[in-house]
């Protein structure tokens, strides 16, 4: 059979999204989502519920969203296309991103065929994946096309086929899992086909048996990395395209050394980061506010004076300034805490942080500082060694990592809502430069900072920003 001659016609593409607390992907998704080449399509999100961002973020596209309370797969799925109007219906995971903008049009290609009851794409782990979920996706996606007529296996998170094939063959809505795969079982023993289509292929973080053998998993993926073509690191142009904003909380007047404040050391290089969207000074004082702005930050709001009280955690100070940027701006993908108090960051330590973010799947990334010395802890008088005593410290197991939280803290807004400032996935980003932990917040850093500090800022980070 010949292939229709699409230029004439083009179906309309309904895909159905569904989404439980997602907020980390849905932006990437949807994004990738509208920047496909086949342009005639409509998203039906089917969200169950989230308490997180998920919907908020989701509304920033052009979608259509559904709401249900019990989620069981296949009937979720089944809502979601009654709710839609498209010839072609496309299923696609709310943390599964198109892995380029030719995925939609390559996905659909051979539901011209009436013989064709669906396709699914290929689903590729990201550099963080786990070793479990990397074997599972390498061993299930693989790089050759195939034509299945006895094997049902299918699989909803990247998924097409048309609205004639699901009238006939709706999604069971008592199974509470594998629906794709009961789905399968059944047009295949139909008489119709289902299509591997390795060309559609999308970034998903986790796997699809969860293996409990982490050293047989480990074994596997090694050999398979090996081979070319199946691994892929996310780009740094899905980096670039996040809308990433900075935070520098200032409490009163901003901290003077010499002839500047110290504010303007920090807006300089948040300002000039390259991954860095908007930078907001979150200020109770109206003329470090003014200053922020005339040097080219953004201060919309004046926090509550309750917040600049000693007792009062830096926490607190990011959950009310994300709530006013939400409020103004919309969700951001990324926060990042930035300190004035920290004048001696290198110009590109951000941006690096950023990208080791993203990069490693993380939640949340600090700057420490490596300490191998002799380390106790005091309890209420009562010492703890936390190193491995009077030994030289090439010969140490362990180090001490301290954390430098106001020189660079990167993390996903959901963290900052909660009380759980880091996430399960914590990462460090360790700082090697001498002067970059150095703090300036009393008369004697003030001091040391007047001596050197511009000439410092004019022989380190003048060059590195050009």
């Amino acid at each position: 059979m010949k292939r229709q001659d699409v230029s004439k016609e083009i179906p309309l593409v309904s895909l159905i999204i569904r989404t439980k607390n997602e907020e980390k992907w849905i932006s990437s998704c949807l994004r990738s989502v509208f920047h496909q080449t086949y342009k005639n399509i409509e998203v039906i999100l089917v969200d169950n519920e989230s308490t997180d961002q998920t919907v908020t973020r989701a509304k920033e596209f052009p979608v259509k969203v559904v709401n249900i309370s019990k989620f069981l797969p296949g009937k979720s799925i089944n809502i979601g296309i009654r709710a839609s109007s498209g010839e072609y219906l496309v299923c696609l995971s709310g943390h599964c991103i198109p892995s380029n903008n030719t995925w939609l049009e390559k996905l659909i290609y051979d539901l011209y065929d009436p013989r064709v009851a669906g396709v699914y794409g290929r689903q590729e782990p990201l550099a963080f994946t786990s070793d479990f979920d990397k074997r599972d996706l390498l061993i299930a996606f693989g790089l050759d096309k195939k034509v299945q007529i006895k094997d049902s296996f299918f699989h909803n998170a990247n998924s097409a086929f048309r609205r004639d094939v699901w009238e006939r063959f709706p999604f069971d809505e008592e199974v509470t899992n594998i629906e794709d795969r009961v789905w399968g079982q059944k047009v295949i023993a139909s008489g119709m086909k289902i299509i591997y289509e390795p060309e559609a292929s999308v970034f998903h973080w986790h796997g699809i048996h969860h293996d409990l053998n982490p050293e047989r998993a480990r074994k596997i993926v090694r050999i398979m990395e090996g081979l070319d073509g199946l691994i892929t690191n996310q780009s740094n142009d899905a980096i670039e395209s996040m809308d990433i904003v900075a935070i520098i909380p200032v409490r009163g007047s901003s901290i003077k050394v010499g002839k500047k404040n110290l504010l303007e050391y920090t807006l300089r290089i948040a300002l000039g980061s390259k991954l860095i969207k908007r930078v907001v000074v979150s200020t109770d004082n109206e003329e470090t506010a003014k200053l922020a702005k005339n040097i080219g930050a953004f201060a919309p709001f004046i926090r509550p004076s309750n917040l600049s009280e000693d007792y009062v955690d830096v926490g607190d100070v990011l959950s009310y300034s994300l709530d006013q940027i939400e409020k103004k701006y919309g969700v951001p993908d990324l926060v990042v805490l930035m300190e004035e108090t920290y004048p001696f960051r290198t110009a590109n330590l951000i941006d690096e942080m950023i990208v080791q973010l993203v990069h490693d799947g993380l939640d949340s990334l600090v700057a420490v500082k490596t300490e191998s010395r002799g380390i106790w802890l005091d309890t209420e008088g009562v010492l703890e060694e936390l190193l491995e005593g009077f030994m030289p410290s090439s010969l140490k197991k362990s180090q001490a990592l301290v954390g430098l939280m106001g020189l660079g803290y990167v993390t996903r807004p959901m963290f900052i809502r909660s009380s759980n400032l880091y996430g399960n996935r914590l990462g460090v980003y360790k700082i090697n430069d001498p002067f970059a932990p150095i703090q300036v917040r009393d008369p004697i850093g003030v001091m040391i900072a007047e001596k050197f500090l511009e000439r410092w800022w004019n022989s380190t980070v003048e060059p590195e920003s050009k």
